[in-house]
């Protein structure tokens, strides 16, 4: 099972401290220097671009490559790259000379409460969007800048500091709107591996349910193909090619595998649990689940 990488997942990997006060009600920001972050001992840097609970903003300087479903981008020097939970892809360094900077940081960070927005709202976090954009010589001096005065506040015991914090990182995103997105490459081969791959990363995203809080937030082929920036029927023949299953049967399999977990290992109620899974009455939750098992949910807790 794929897991989200939480915050504090991703500071035990990156060898650097958890910040005291995590946990409070500011949300949680933090800024790095790529290359003086990563353990280097085998020479490899571990990077955690996948599965995040948070959200990153990387200047990249360096010959990479980025694969968002069926579509490639390769970038050659410096770039500005949005990265958000709900949109995996996967990066793939192209060679060693890798730097630059980039600031992580939890939705409740920028919450509404704090700049009068959520991040969802804001067009660079959209759903379809190729959130990477290349960058001239002045460009990358310019947002360097930023991410360095970013650093450095990081270092003062200034009292709103943080408030300056989302001025700057509100900065960098406005200044990444109104860039020009790198191209896609006209990439065919591989890209109903990469959309499959990546549909199946987005499903395990969804669990695993671990509060009567939590909700499925994507229960449909459509949702999935949204998210995924591609034609459900696209997204139904890739998989029907790859599995040999539908996309609705795929993400029933894996609901069910879910429901069962929860009836066997939890004491929430059928409600709760229907609820948990994204249906919206119970009644439509039992016919599901007896359709695919052929038992009622309360049969097979017992």
């Amino acid at each position: 099972m794929v897991n989200k990488q939480t915050i504090e997942d991703f500071y035990q990997k990156a060898t650097a401290t958890l910040p005291e006060g995590i946990t409070r009600e500011i949300g949680h920001f933090n800024i790095f220097e790529t290359e003086k972050l990563f353990d280097k001992k085998n020479g490899t840097r571990f990077m955690p671009y996948s599965r995040r609970a948070y959200y990153k903003i990387s200047l990249i300087k360096g010959h990479n490559r980025a694969e968002y479903a069926d579509k490639v981008i390769e970038i050659k020097e410096s770039a500005l790259l949005f990265a958000t939970p709900k949109i995996p892809y996967h990066w793939l360094p192209q060679d060693d000379n890798q730097s630059g900077m980039f600031c992580i940081f939890t939705e409740d960070f920028l919450s509404k409460n704090k700049v009068g927005i959520t991040l969802d709202d804001l067009p660079i976090f959209q759903p379809g969007v190729l959130p990477i954009f290349q960058l001239s010589k002045e460009e990358t001096n310019e947002l360097e800048y930023i991410f360095r005065k970013m650093y450095k506040e990081m270092g003062t015991d200034y009292i709103y500091k943080y408030d300056l914090l989302r001025n700057l990182v509100l900065e960098v995103i406005h200044y990444g709107q109104k860039l020009q997105p790198l191209s896609a490459l006209n990439a065919t081969k591989n890209a109903a591996d990469r959309i499959s791959s990546l549909f199946i990363e987005l499903l395990e995203r969804q669990f695993p349910i671990e509060s009567t809080q939590q909700r499925l937030g994507l229960r449909t082929a459509k949702d999935y193909a949204d998210r995924l920036a591609v034609h459900v029927n696209h997204l139904n023949k890739v998989l029907k090619e790859i599995t040999g299953r539908t996309t609705t049967d795929i993400i029933s399999k894996r609901i069910i595998q879910e429901a069962k977990i929860l009836l066997k290992q939890t004491d929430w109620n059928i409600s709760e649990i229907s609820y948990t899974l994204g249906f919206d009455d119970l009644a439509h939750f039992s016919n599901f689940f007896k359709k695919q098992t052929s038992m009622a949910p309360m049969a097979f807790r017992e």
